[in-house]
């Protein structure tokens, strides 16, 4: 169990990396998929770099977690997603919904639960031990 909920999160580290690096391509094109218009060359530089980073570190510390077994670099993508879909809760609430916005939210929603399932079953390791 613990070897194939390390593999999916890995997986899942690698898909929110190439996401990243789409962003970081061509980021007015990831973007329209998301839904969102870049507007200007401000607009286009702020996907570029919002959305780069938000799933390049989501990415890179799943991918990390999983490759050294250590639980406590998956609480980063956790929080990420996390409020996200907190912040999509609230838009619903306050906006109602939209076409196909449970999407994006079943989305972050299984990244917070594969996050935190994964961080109670993997190994915890001490700070110290990780500067080391």
């Amino acid at each position: 169990m613990r070897l194939i909920l390390t593999a999916v999160v890995f997986l899942g580290g690698l898909l929110n990396l190439f996401m990243a690096i789409s962003f970081l391509i061509d980021p007015a094109q990831a973007a329209r998929g998301l839904g969102v218009l870049a507007s200007g060359a401000a607009g286009v530089s702020t996907i570029r770099a919002d959305f780069t980073s938000f799933f390049g570190v989501a990415g890179v510390c799943m991918m990390w977690g999983a490759w050294r077994r250590n639980a406590d670099l998956l609480l980063v993508p956790a929080l990420l997603f996390g409020a996200s879909f907190a912040g999509r809760l609230l838009d619903l609430g306050l906006s109602g919904s939209y076409p196909d916005w449970a999407i994006p939210m079943i989305y972050e929603a299984l990244h917070v639960l594969l996050m935190l399932a994964a961080w109670r079953l993997l190994p915890h390791h001490k700070l110290a031990e990780i500067a080391a």
